[in-house]
């Protein structure tokens, strides 16, 4: 008996069991309320009166809506794959009536309205099955655009349905009568068809235009079109009635068509515009852009809605971005930028609108057809507005000019007259404008051949009538001819000729037909070029060129006549670099222009001076052979240098050293070495002191060799650290502390000891060696500087100055290096100063004032050096934004002049005025200092300070003053 209860107990436990695994398995629903259907509701929205469920398991429990004797059922119904959970949709119908109703049922796959923008809606089939409660199951109809189901309602009947859904969105549920949807479906298919076959003809005609035009615009607008073409096949369902899909693949390729529109429409865009004329930004960004839609089309095989998300950001973007380009663009006049701005505006519209479909906000069913025939519309009006602008130009942009009209389009643009001589009349016709050019009366040029022969220059009369002979007689060949015009002012114009015969039918020439072009310009250029190329352009004297030629000639006589002997004699003003420094360059000028005048006094019809660089003249005298004469001619020379040359209120007394090399029939010297002869002996000259006259012998080559072997030394020099960087205190006068340094070039020669940068500049010069030696400074001077910024924190920060070595070697690649060097060494911006002097200013001034503002730009300052040792010394700051002025020694040491004090102080107030800083350089002692502190000088050099002094002296120096401080 106990084993009974046992039992029935274990059978209870076993049901309850049961009970709450089907419980937990088995989703339940409260009754639904049924929708009234009846003939003459043919359309239902049943969108917002579905009921939605998503259940635990395979099976779902509803109960049904009462039915006619109020009685409410359960009905449970099984998913068709075992195991899944899907998503259910519930509803219920009821026919009031006496007839049975048969009604569709409308599920579309894909709706552009409440899509998205975020990982959008692109599915396909949305409902599985539909089981009816009572009466005839619902049968599936076929449909590429929507799940169709046939539903039958009997008189007075009352059914719920249960659908199982395939995905987790349902767009739209529509109840239509079967031939209200059949009305519908038609007319959209014939609109669809009207908008497929105007784009595809759009597409076609742009693609065929590409063929025939060939600009890049139209391959980028028919691909756009094309693109939309694609997106329209697919939102219609066309292309899924030729290529049936597999489930899901409409999404992808919705994905990638609405991709490839983005990317076409940026292609579009870049190209129109031809963007990448105004900015290579432009050029990167669209490049990246392609690549980035690019790989979208990639993604859209593996995630479509992300795909299609981003795409339909980036149409947004693109459509954005382009009417501010447009609108920018046409601001600045570019004709193709105004074209296209009413059709992007009416394409920023569209994307308004598409906005607002896919957000939900419009919601209407002809929405998505509307909004694909607003794309083709965009579409036409790109390609009207690409048409107008590549047609622009009628016949003659269309290149359907003969090739006649094209040669007279190409002689009209470019200038030239023609020129006609009928050989047979003998008459020559030109255009007007020749006439006009020359200030002629009309048909003044109109008349024979020989009629030309009047107003034409008499040393080209005779080339121009060989010229037209031997046409006439070959009956062939080409004429190119330059001649001179007179005008009616009466100077001659150059005019060039080219021509060629027309033969008759005899083989005679009938006519002579070319242009003719005004070639004064390059004839007066060419002129002046020949000119220069042998002439010295500041004093018009023969340059070395030309004085060798004829230096040439003359030896060549001298060898076929013995009576003949040339001597050349070359003078070097001494001491000329003063008056450059202390007057100006162009009182040195003046100087030479002067010298040079009173030199050409001197000499015979048969002899020659010239200017051979520079403060260097030499003379070919070949009207005195003999020595006495010679010599006679040299103490002239000394004479007419020793007359005092006008400086303004000033007088300068010139010396010259003065080298001969005569002429010696047993050397065969040629002309490069007897002048060099003669220079070797100037130089000689010069060494000894100056104002003398030598005559060239032999033994002065090994001594000329110095130089040369020290310009060697000098190339080497910077390798081997021979160079060395001093530095001279400058003292801010206010507190007597160090406030920055002078850099001073000096070479430890192994030979010849230490020598002070003037001693071997001119070397340096020659040897083209400026440069490297002003970066060289620059970068020990930055280096050190930067080490006492970072050891001493002072407000303002101690500078240092480096002078400029010569503005010829400010070429664009050295001011790269010295940026580069400034920009390393880590110093505080404008405390490493350029220092020029008013020379430098004066020398080029349109090339210093061009370059200044370049050499501020490589991050340091400017310094004037040597102020107030010229003639305008307060001009110089006007023109040049200087951090320093410098004022030169010789100003501040003349302490008798009466009014030094009252033209300091002027010199400093004026500069204070412009921004800068005064300096004083040549400051003995203590006095100076407090002079110049009472003038108003911000700093002052000199002995009482201390000498140039190396590196590590002058970070003692440095530490020490300003702990004193």
């Amino acid at each position: 008996m106990p084993a009974k209860p046992a039992a029935l107990l274990s059978r209870i436990g076993a049901v309850l069991a049961a009970l709450v695994v089907l419980c937990l398995s088995v989703s339940g629903a409260l009754a639904v309320e049924a929708v009234r259907v009846t003939p003459e509701r043919p359309a239902l929205d049943l969108t917002r009166i579905i009921e939605r469920y998503r259940s635990q398991g395979d099976v779902i429990q509803i109960s049904t809506a009462p039915g006619p004797d109020g009685i409410v059922r359960r009905i449970a119904v099984k998913a068709r794959e075992s195991g899944s959970r899907p998503e259910w949709i519930v509803f219920a119908l009821t026919n009031p009536g006496d007839e049975q109703i048969d009604r569709l049922l409308v599920a579309p796959h894909y709706k552009l309205v409440g899509s998205g923008v975020v990982w959008p809606d692109l599915g396909s089939n949305r409902i599985a099955a539909i089981t009816a409660s009572q009466g005839m199951k619902p049968e599936r109809e076929d449909s590429p655009d929507a799940d169709v189901f046939a539903i039958t309602l009997d008189p007075g009947a009352t059914v719920t349905f249960i659908a199982e859904l395939t995905s987790d969105r349902l767009p739209q549920v529509l109840l239509l009568d079967p031939e209200t949807y059949k009305a519908k479906t038609n007319g959209l298919t014939l609109y669809k068809g009207i908008i497929l076959g105007i784009c595809g003809l759009l597409a076609l005609f742009l693609t065929i235009v590409f063929v025939v035009k060939g600009a890049v615009i139209f391959p980028a607008a028919a691909a756009l079109a094309w693109a939309v073409l694609a997106w329209a096949c697919i939102d219609f369902g066309f292309i899924q009635r030729l290529f049936p899909f597999t489930i899901g693949a409409d999404a992808i390729y919705r994905a990638g068509a609405e991709t490839v529109l983005a990317a076409t429409l940026l292609v579009f865009l870049f190209a129109y515009l031809n963007l990448n004329r105004w900015h290579v930004r432009y050029s990167h960004v669209t490049a990246i852009w392609l690549v980035f839609l690019g790989a979208l089309v990639g993604l859209a095989v593996i995630d479509p809605p992300v795909a299609s998300g981003v795409a339909r950001i980036s149409i947004a973007a693109i459509a954005a971005i382009g009417f501010v380009l447009v609108l920018n663009l046409a601001m600045h006049g570019y004709d193709r930028a105004v074209m296209l701005i009413p059709t992007w505006t009416l394409l920023l519209a569209w994307v308004g609108a598409a906005a607002m479909a896919v957000t939900g906000y419009l919601n209407k069913d002809i929405v998505p057809a509307v909004l694909i025939g607003g794309l083709v519309l965009v579409v036409m009006l790109i390609g009207f507005t690409v048409l107008q602008h590549a047609f622009a130009g009628g016949a003659i942009a269309q290149g359907l000019v003969s090739d006649t009209e094209r040669r007279a389009l190409a002689l009209a643009g470019s200038g030239d007259v023609v020129f006609d001589w009928d050989v047979q009349t003998d008459r020559i016709a030109v255009s007007p404008e020749l006439e006009q050019q020359l200030g002629l009366k009309r048909d003044a040029l109109s008349g024979g051949a020989a009629d030309w022969l009047a107003l034409m220059h008499p040393l080209d009369r005779d080339r121009y009538r060989v010229t037209l002979d031997s046409i006439l007689e070959q009956r062939r060949g080409r004429i190119n001819l330059d001649f001179r015009l007179r005008s009616a002012r009466g100077h001659y114009v150059w005019q060039r000729l080219k021509a060629r015969p027309v033969v008759g039918s005899d083989g005679e020439v009938i006519r002579i037909v070319g242009t003719l072009a005004d070639i004064t310009d390059s004839k007066t250029a060419e002129e002046r070029l020949l000119q220069d190329s042998i002439h010295d352009r500041l004093t018009g004297l023969p340059n070395r060129q030309l004085l060798v030629d004829r230096l040439n000639t003359a030896i060549l006589l001298a060898r076929r006549d013995e009576a003949v002997r040339p001597t050349v004699v070359v003078i070097d003003i001494d001491r000329f670099r003063t008056i450059n420094e202390e007057a100006g360059p162009a009182a040195g000028d003046a100087v030479l222009q002067m010298v040079a005048r009173r030199l050409a006094r001197l000499l015979k019809p048969q002899d020659t001076l010239a200017r051979l660089g520079g403060d260097e003249f030499a003379v070919v005298l070949f009207s005195e052979p003999e020595l006495e004469a010679i010599r006679a001619f040299t103490e002239q020379v000394r004479a007419v240098l020793g007359t005092p040359a006008p400086l303004g209120e000033l007088e300068a007394y010139l010396t010259g050293s003065i080298g001969i090399a005569l002429y010696d029939p047993s050397v065969r010297s040629g002309a490069e070495e007897m002048l060099a002869n003669a220079e070797i002996a100037a130089t000689w000259a010069k060494r000894q002191g100056g104002d003398q006259v030598e005559a060239f012998r032999p033994m002065m080559r090994n001594e000329r060799s110095v130089p040369l072997a020290l310009g060697a030394d000098l190339r080497g020099a910077l390798e081997r650290g021979e160079i060395k960087l001093f530095f001279h205190p400058i003292v801010r006068l206010e507190d007597r502390t160090v406030a920055g340094f002078e850099t001073i070039l000096r070479w430890d020669h192994p030979r010849q000891g230490r020598l002070a940068y003037e001693d071997f500049r001119e070397i340096a010069s020659a040897n083209g060696l400026l440069g490297e030696l002003f970066l060289f400074a620059v970068e020990r001077g930055a280096r050190e500087l930067a080490a006492w910024q970072d050891a001493l924190d002072v407000d303002p920060p101690l500078f240092a100055t480096v002078a400029l070595t010569g503005v010829h070697v400010l070429r664009a690649d050295l001011l790269a290096q010295l940026r580069n060097l400034v920009e390393r060494s880590g110093v505080k911006p404008g405390t490493l100063l350029i220092e020029l002097s008013e020379r430098h200013l004066q020398e080029d001034p349109e090339f210093m004032l061009r370059t200044l503002p370049r050499l501020r730009e490589t991050g340091v300052g400017l310094c004037l050096s040597r102020f107030g040792s010229s003639q305008s010394p307060l001009t110089s700051l006007q023109h040049a934004d200087i951090d320093l002025v410098k004022v030169d020694s010789s100003l501040v040491k003349a302490r008798g002049m009466p009014a030094r004090v009252a033209i300091l102080r002027s010199i400093a107030a004026f500069a204070h005025d412009l921004g800068a800083e005064i300096c004083a350089e040549g400051a003995e002692d203590e006095s100076d200092s407090v002079e110049l502190a009472q003038l108003g000088f911000d700093f002052a050099q000199g002995s009482v300070f201390g000498d140039p002094m190396s590196a590590y002296d002058a970070r003692r120096l440095v530490g020490s003053t300003q702990e004193a401080a």
